[in-house]
C-alpha cells in the first residue's frame, strides 16, 4: 500500500495528526459530498447534480439528473477514490472550484454514442454568503447513524444545458441555483442493520427550503417525528453586508395533490424579531424524485457510495408520466423547483419535501 503524503498535506489545514488522505473516523459510513440545483423560472427544466467521496470505502461517485416534461435524463459515474482530493471529477462529470464559496464550474461531457444525451457546461456563482445549517444528528437506539455538518448557498447560473434534442441557454435572471455541502457520517448501502430495525420510527417528515430573492436569501428547515415533535429547525434571513436574522419557528401548511403526498403549493409562516408575522407563498413548478436517477435511498438501481468497480458510467432516461412505474419514489425525498412570494417580492428556490409513515400534523395516519 502506497501511504505517502498527498498534495493537501502541504497546506496548514490538518484537523488531526493524520495525512489528509485519511479520515479521522474509521466508520465505513463517513462521507463528504455536495448537491447543486439549477432550474429556470418557468418550470421547464430542473437539473440536480452532485459528487460524493466515501474515504473509508474507497469510493468516489457523481450524478446528474435533468427533468424536462415527463422525461428524466440521468448520468451516473463511480470509481475508485484516488489521492488527489482536489480533483472533483468522475467519468463524464466534473466540478471545479474556481473561487471558494463564490464561483464553481459544473461539467457533464456528452456521450458520442448518444448525441441527444445529457450534457452541460455551467458556471455557478454565489450571490449570497454560504451559511451553516443546524448540526444534524440521528440515532437508531444508542447508535449514531447520521451526523452531518452542512452549509447552504443561493446564487445564479450561466452556460448551456442539453438533453433530448433541446438546448437551454442558462442565464442569470432567468435561472436560479442553490447548493448544499455536507460531510460527516451517513448510512451507506450494504451494511447489515442489526438491531437498528427495532428502532425504526413510526413516521418522518422533512422540509429543506432555500429561497433566493433579488435582495435576500431565506433558508427554512424542519424535521419532525410522527407526532410532530420537531427534531431540527431553522428559519434564517440572509442579506449581503448585514447580520443574519432568525425568523422564529417555521410553520408550514401544504396543499397536497389528492390521494398523494405530492405538494402542489404551500404557505410558510414565519415571524420577524418583533413578532410580526411573515407569510411566504409557495408554488411548485417542477419536481424530481431523488430516488429516481439521483441515487438517494431507497433507489433500487444505484445508491451513493456503492462500489460498482472502476470506471463505471451509466446513462439512462426515465419516464415519469406514470408514478406507479416508480413506486420507490414515494418513499424518498423529492426536490421541487418552486416560486416563492413574500411581501410583494417574487423569488425562486427548492422546496425539498419528504413525508413517510405517520405524521399527525398533516393528518397522515398510515
Amino acid at each position: 500500500m502506497d501511504d505517502r503524503p498527498v498534495a493537501l498535506d502541504e497546506y496548514p489545514v490538518h484537523q488531526a495528526p493524520l495525512s489528509m488522505k485519511h479520515h479521522i473516523s474509521g466508520d465505513r459510513n463517513a462521507y463528504d459530498r455536495c448537491i447543486f440545483h439549477v432550474f429556470d423560472h418557468a418550470g421547464r427544466a430542473l437539473l440536480i447534480a452532485g459528487l460524493g467521496v466515501y474515504p473509508n470505502t474507497g469510493v468516489v461517485d457523481a450524478y446528474a439528473t435533468l427533468r424536462i416534461g415527463d422525461r428524466l435524463h440521468a448520468v451516473r459515474a463511480s470509481d475508485a477514490l484516488g489521492d488527489d482530493r482536489t480533483d472533483l471529477s468522475v467519468g463524464p462529470l466534473a466540478i471545479t472550484v474556481d473561487e471558494p464559496l463564490r464561483r464553481l464550474s459544473l461539467h457533464c461531457a456528452p456521450d458520442p454514442a448518444e448525441p441527444d444525451g445529457l450534457s452541460f457546461d455551467l458556471t455557478w456563482t454565489g450571490d449570497f454568503p454560504a451559511v451553516w445549517e443546524p448540526h444534524h444528528t440521528q440515532r437508531h437506539g444508542g447508535r449514531l447513524t447520521l451526523e452531518g455538518r452542512r452549509f447552504v448557498q443561493a446564487g445564479s447560473c450561466a452556460g448551456t444545458l442539453t438533453a433530448g434534442g433541446q438546448e437551454f441557454v442558462v442565464a442569470p435572471g432567468e435561472w436560479t441555483g442553490t447548493r448544499d455541502r455536507s460531510w460527516g457520517v451517513r448510512p451507506l448501502p450494504g451494511e447489515e442493520p442489526g438491531r437498528a430495525v427495532e428502532f425504526r420510527p413510526e413516521g418522518f417528515h422533512w422540509l429543506w427550503v432555500p429561497m433566493r430573492f433579488e435582495d435576500r436569501f431565506l433558508m427554512v428547515i424542519a424535521q419532525e417525528d410522527a407526532d410532530g415533535y420537531r427534531t431540527l429547525n431553522e428559519a434564517l434571513l440572509v442579506r449581503n453586508g448585514r447580520r443574519d436574522v432568525q425568523l422564529g419557528w417555521p410553520r408550514t401548511e401544504i396543499a397536497y395533490r389528492r390521494g398523494t403526498r405530492h405538494p402542489e403549493r404551500a404557505t410558510i409562516h414565519l415571524a420577524d424579531r418583533s413578532g410580526k408575522p411573515l407569510e411566504i407563498g409557495v408554488e411548485v413548478l417542477a419536481s424530481s424524485p431523488l430516488a429516481v436517477g439521483a441515487g438517494y435511498p431507497p433507489a433500487t438501481d444505484w445508491q451513493h457510495g456503492a462500489w460498482r468497480g472502476r470506471g463505471w458510467t451509466d446513462r439512462r432516461v426515465y419516464d415519469l408520466s406514470d408514478p406507479a412505474a416508480h413506486p420507490v419514489a414515494a418513499y424518498g425525498v423529492t426536490d421541487h423547483a418552486a416560486r416563492f412570494t413574500l411581501d410583494g417580492r417574487t423569488g425562486y428556490g427548492i422546496f425539498e419535501h419528504g413525508s413517510f409513515g405517520r405524521h399527525d400534523p398533516s393528518g397522515f395516519t398510515d
